[in-house]
């Protein structure tokens, strides 16, 4: 796989909208070759431990963030 690294993913965290389960996700990606993965639930960071253990145990390099709402 290429170094590229999607920037915009919702995980089991972002209610309504993630269906990613972190677990599923760092095996798959670690088949697929990737090396990084990042984290952009909806209004939230409470998976971000969660998922800097799970993704760092497969060997993938954990990029946290959050899609946010400005009003």
């Amino acid at each position: 796989m290429s170094q590229f690294t999607h920037l915009h993913l919702h995980t089991e965290y972002s209610l309504l909208d993630g269906a990613n389960k972190l677990k599923e996700l760092a095996l798959t990606l670690k088949e697929q070759g990737a090396t990084s993965v990042a984290m952009t639930d909806h209004g939230n960071m409470s998976g971000a431990i969660d998922f800097y253990q799970t993704m760092k145990a497969q060997g993938l390099k954990p990029i946290i963030g959050m899609e946010a709402y400005l009003h």
